[in-house]
């Protein structure tokens, strides 16, 4: 049930803007220097020639890497706005080296790639050179983000690259859950965003943010940046934090009060950012940034900023890597500020433009149904956007009423034929919990998605047999207060289903045998 490829000529998201009538060719001369890399994937498993010797013990990665870097291959991209305006200037765009957020009009930016460039080489050169980065201690390409820096940010220097080896997440094959409690499904899978550095998706796109000043801030661009600030549900400002301690670079993050767990709560604390604790709602601390950073030299890391969207594509590309380069049928994500599925359509769009794969999958955008503006937009068939107040939801992440990426994410569910679903409560709360009894360990957010599934499986919209995978965006670790509460049967108006509490027992033979024979009834 795979999405209808699109038409020959590249997308408006993808294209370089004097080549929408060149047609990438399959056998075009590879670059002297791409024809040594894929020979080196090629061989990879060979035996090797001669011994390789362990870099000097004075020398760390990145300079051992410096002696090793391949010639440039002429690769750029830069700012464009999004979407095109209507009656605007056709030929604006700015450099990334600029500090800009928004269009002349007043409207979204998005990084856009020279295509005509990338498209001198093959599908099969870019598929075996990423191939042959995976697990490696190269710098920077050990990264999952940074094994495909050509398709992120091509012209940044390795030297100013801020990564903590994020990505390479596992992908999750949910035998038990998609056999036992969906009807059979076969072949689903589960992309573990969450097992990452500071325990969320948000890392993707925060190396290439934070890589990007830190290039603004050094020679000999030296740009008077005094630190990186962002409104945060919570992992935006875990990951923020982590990645300015590790470049050294001041980090600023406004959070709603009381509204995030205290285990979101601590990471940028224990990182050294300063923290404000608002009292407001994400919207609010928005606002607030926005209007900050429009009078000091601080620079905006919210996903207003394309950027970090750049870093988040990548984890579409390591879905497909792991498949071998096929493509699944469904892909579902959860939904707040909307970014992210973009982000995953733009990296699965980019690969099949440059002929890496032939089609996308179809998407689904998950949202809780206590912050559900794109649903209700959806549902009205794309014919009016209602921002709301979001109530509180378990899926604290994704409480967001005023979603800033609203027009990219309708550009991507209109391009593969997307759905947008809904959750309750209770259905998150569910979905999440028996997942867990599958052994899995999954978020509240993780939960929407998955109660999202459930949903399209009983609607008979996704098939048994389709390759269906969920995005998992956090660990679970940092949501055990909803995980104690729904176990303790402490949620009011809840039915906590699949809630398993301790059962407190003497510490005497008998008594234990009295509990397991009676929990093992029929078992023994």
């Amino acid at each position: 049930m795979a999405a209808t490829t699109h038409a020959a000529s590249m997308s408006f998201l993808l294209s370089h803007p004097q080549s929408r009538s060149a047609t990438p060719s399959r056998h075009l001369q590879l670059h002297p220097a791409a024809r040594r890399v894929r020979c080196c994937a090629t061989d990879a498993a060979a035996p090797a020639a001669t011994t390789k010797h362990r870099r000097a013990a004075d020398e760390n990665i990145r300079e051992e890497a410096a002696r090793h870097r391949a010639p440039k291959q002429g690769l750029s991209a830069w700012y464009e706005p999004f979407p095109p305006a209507p009656n605007g200037d056709p030929n604006e765009r700015y450099s990334l080296d600029e500090i800009v957020y928004r269009s002349s009009s007043g409207g979204l930016l998005d990084v856009r790639h020279d295509m005509e460039a990338l498209a001198r080489f093959s599908g099969a050169y870019w598929r075996d050179l990423f191939d042959s980065r995976v697990g490696r201690t190269t710098w920077p390409y050990g990264s999952g983000v940074w094994s495909k820096k050509e398709f992120v940010l091509p012209e940044i220097d390795p030297d100013h690259i801020v990564s903590l080896f994020e990505g390479n997440s596992n992908l999750f094959w949910a035998e038990r859950l998609g056999r036992d409690h969906l009807g059979g499904m076969n072949d689903l899978w589960v992309k573990h965003c969450g097992i990452s550095h500071t325990g969320s998706f948000k890392d993707l796109g925060m190396t290439v943010l934070v890589s990007q000043v830190n290039r603004l801030r050094r020679a000999p661009l030296s740009r008077p940046i005094a630190g990186v600030g962002c409104a945060s549900t919570g992992d935006t400002s875990a990951a923020l934090s982590a990645y300015c301690a590790a470049a050294g670079i001041p980090a600023i993050v406004f959070l709603p009060a009381n509204r995030i767990s205290l285990e979101q709560l601590i990471q940028p604390i224990a990182n050294g950012a300063t923290v404000l604790s608002l009292d407001t709602d994400f919207d609010g601390c928005m606002r607030l940034i926005r209007e900050v950073t429009a009078e000091l030299p601080i620079y905006l890391a919210n996903s207003l900023n394309s950027l970090r969207l750049e870093g988040q594509k990548t984890a579409a590309i390591e879905i497909l890597q792991q498949f071998d380069w096929e493509v699944p049928d469904w892909v579902i994500v959860p939904g707040g500020n909307l970014g992210n599925i973009y982000a995953f359509y733009k990296g699965f769009e980019m690969c099949r433009v440059l002929g890496l794969v032939d089609r996308v999958p179809r998407l689904v955008c998950a949202q809780a149904a206590n912050a559900n503006p794109l649903y209700g937009y959806y549902k009205s068939g794309w014919t009016e956007f209602q921002p709301q107040v979001a109530r509180p939801t378990f899926a604290s992440a994704i409480q967001i009423g005023d979603p800033v990426s609203v027009d990219r994410a309708v550009v991507a569910l209109k391009a593969t034929n997307g759905i947008v679903e809904e959750a309750t409560e209770e259905e998150l709360m569910n979905a999440m919990s028996l997942a867990d009894r599958t052994g899995m360990f999954a978020c509240p957010h993780t939960g929407v998605a998955l109660a999202a599934l459930f949903k399209l499986r009983d609607q008979r919209i996704i098939g048994p047999n389709d390759r269906t995978v969920v995005v998992s965006t956090a660990h679970g670790l940092k949501f055990s207060q909803s995980k104690i509460d729904y176990h303790d049967s402490k949620i009011e108006d809840m039915a906590c289903k699949y809630s398993n509490p301790p059962v407190s027992v003497k510490a005497d033979f008998g008594a234990v045998m009295d509990v397991l024979k009676k929990r093992l009834k029929g078992k023994l």
